[in-house]
């Protein structure tokens, strides 16, 4: 018998491979393929490689009618089916915190790292980090819109009903206009606009429920805490947050706080207060509430508050005192100093001027028209623009040289061209301060950054500028496109844009995508990046200009990109300043998203401004607010535009 021939191969089977030897497993694939494809014979091969190339020419040839189809759609329509094909954002929540006598979990120390960002110092009360953000954080559920086997639609408190699915009706028989491209537009466009809505609502529920359970009938919530903090003893978070319930159609949260307005809230009180911030918090929100509801409990208060603060105008120059006692109606100045500040005098004309109309009693109108007055006659300005400072015994400037559009200077330029505005556009003197104010910011604080020539409002100290600005100076992007809007010169609004832009940056160049109190832009040639923080500077306090300012330009352009920048916002918002046990949470350091260390306050306006700009701004009723009948005082209150028959002003 012959012996059979030797193979010219030998096959291995392995067994158990082991999963460590990834690459060269690999390079083996890559062989074997290699010695199949030399296997095939050479008309196999050279067939394959025809029917490649046949492919090919064949996409070619139906390239051009597929790219007929895609333009078939506008740009704007893929937008839109983007936004509504993703689900809605579930925000997460910082955790709750561990109770007093508590042992923390045992790794909570040891899973923290170590940050290379300087941020603020620790506080001995802040939560730990445990692993990454994501672990730490607890999502919250949203609110369903639809109830099963209903019509998509939101009743509205005020009987308006909003429907999300366009109806058929008046269609011919045996077509559906349901799916044209202009029909699906408007569908989307309700759905994207009541879903954002709904967020916003569902946003202050939480907030509201932290306040209710926590700090019912105190003036701040402590949400990490859970406690409450005074600064009045006036309930001034839930006076704050009145217009902002009865906007957003809160009827059951509204109602809860008027009670406690009924039957606990008294102004006869041993106790000082800031009368700037009671005039525009406090009295600003009850006169915005009363206009909204014709209710006459908040008139009353209105009035009752209002007398209490008159004291503070008791001085020898007519300069208001920045403290007053309103239970025993004495007033003075800070411990530290006889000087107000600017913004402070400046800034409660519109209220004053609202209580004088309403009570037909014109000494509150008198004393805040005396301050502007003054101011405009003093000496001391920069092309308009104003110092920081003003004493209440020699009714001067001091502090000369320093200006700037932020703290302690802001809301007089806000206030200028407001109470333009509400006197039905016919007390001069307040339109010629603004115009003269804004030539002076063009003039003297307008610079552009590097390397992307940002345009940004920086300040002047004796002469020399700093490009520093305040999340406040935000406020100005608004009150631009309101000018424009009642018919002031149009590069207003061009600036106003240019402006809102750089706002917006100071939100998404940051980690959390949250802007800092303060932020520094670069002005060398040659920077990496345009605007720097500085560690002291790094916290968020849920402040609300930005948000108004994108809720002014999309009401006047009705440009989607605004109400998109502002869902973002909201977004980390939710992200990095929601507590899950109710309430969100001003932070530390908007430049380290893994822990941007809670400050463990809520202040009274993000219910009474942040979240009411946010629902107007993701609204398409024009009507809901409309800028054509009210005017919003700094806090946010809407207040009436005095009609044509209304007298002149003192």
């Amino acid at each position: 018998m012959q012996a059979p021939s030797r193979p010219d191969y030998v096959s291995v089977h392995l067994t158990g491979q082991q999963t460590g030897s990834y690459n060269n497993g690999k390079q083996w694939r890559r062989q074997s393929y290699w010695r199949k494809w030399k296997q095939l014979s050479r008309l196999q091969r050279s067939l394959f490689l025809f029917m490649l190339v046949l492919l090919f020419i064949c996409g070619l040839a139906s390239y051009s009618s597929v790219t007929k189809q895609l333009r078939g759609f506008t740009v704007r329509e893929q937008e839109t089916e983007s936004n509504i094909l993703q689900k809605p954002f579930k925000p997460h929540a910082l955790p709750e915190p561990v109770k007093q006598g508590q042992d923390p979990l045992p790794d909570q120390l040891s899973q923290r790292k170590l940050s290379n960002k300087r941020g603020p110092p620790v506080r001995p009360n802040r939560l730990q980090k445990q692993g990454n953000t994501s672990n730490i954080l607890s999502e919250v559920k949203v609110a369903d819109i639809k109830k099963e086997g209903e019509e998509e639609r939101v009743i509205s408190w005020r009987g308006a009903v909003i429907d999300t699915v366009q109806a058929t009706d008046g269609t011919k028989d045996g077509e559906n206009k349901e799916d044209s491209p202009g029909n699906r537009n408007v569908n989307q466009s309700k759905v994207l606009e009541t879903e954002r809505m709904e967020a916003v609502r569902e946003a202050f529920r939480h907030a509201w429920k932290g306040y209710k359970e926590y700090a019912w009938g105190h003036d701040e919530l402590r949400p990490v805490s859970r406690s409450y903090s005074e600064w009045f003893g006036l309930g001034l978070t839930l006076i704050d947050a009145l217009d902002t319930m009865w906007i957003l159609e809160l009827k059951q949260e509204f109602e809860e706080a008027r009670e406690w307005i009924a039957s606990e809230l008294t102004f006869n009180r041993n106790v000082d207060v800031n009368l700037f911030e009671t005039t525009i918090r406090i009295l600003g929100g009850l006169l915005s509430t009363y206009h909204l509801t014709g209710d006459s409990l908040f008139l009353d208060k209105a009035k009752d508050v209002g007398s209490r603060l008159m004291p503070a105008f008791n001085t020898q120059s007519k300069i208001p005192y920045s403290d007053v006692n309103i239970g025993k109606g004495t007033a003075h100045p800070p411990r530290w100093t006889s000087d107000s500040t600017v913004a402070e005098v400046t800034s409660i004309q519109l209220e004053f001027r609202e209580l004088s109309r309403l009570t037909q009693e014109p000494q509150y109108q008198a004393a805040v028209a005396e301050v502007m007055n003054q101011v405009h006659k003093l000496e001391g300005k920069l092309d308009g623009l104003v110092p920081m400072f003003i004493n209440t015994n020699s009714g001067q400037f001091t502090h000369q040289g320093i200006f700037t559009l932020g703290a302690r200077a802001d809301s007089y330029y806000e206030y200028l061209l407001k109470q333009w505005i509400q006197g039905g556009k016919k007390e001069d003197q307040f339109l010629e301060d603004y115009l003269q104010a804004i030539e002076g910011v063009k003039k003297n604080l307008l610079q552009k950054s590097s390397p992307n020539g940002l345009v940004f409002v920086g300040e002047l100290s004796h002469g020399q500028f700093s490009p520093k600005m305040d999340h406040l100076v935000c406020f100005l992007p608004g009150t631009l496109a309101l000018g424009a809007h009642n018919g002031l010169p149009a590069d207003h609004m061009d600036l106003a844009k240019e402006l809102m832009h750089t706002c917006y940056q100071m939100y998404v160049q940051m980690e959390t995508g949250l802007s800092p109190e303060i932020v520094h832009f670069n002005m060398h040639q040659g920077s990496i990046r345009d605007i720097d923080v500085k560690p002291a500077d790094r916290h968020n306090l849920l402040r609300p200009e930005t948000v108004e300012s994108l809720f002014y330009l999309y009401r006047f352009t009705k440009d989607r990109k605004y109400q998109d920048w502002g869902w973002k916002i909201l977004q980390n918002f939710n992200k990095y300043t929601k507590v899950s046990s109710g309430g969100y949470t001003s932070i530390n350091n908007v430049c380290d998203p893994d822990y941007p260390s809670p400050r463990d306050k809520m202040e009274s306006f993000f219910l009474g401004e942040t979240l009411k700009y946010f629902y107007l701004l993701f609204s398409e009723d024009a009507d809901l607010i409309s800028l054509d009948k009210y005017v919003f005082n700094t806090e946010a209150h809407p207040l009436p535009i005095w009609p044509p028959a209304e007298p002149q002003p003192l």
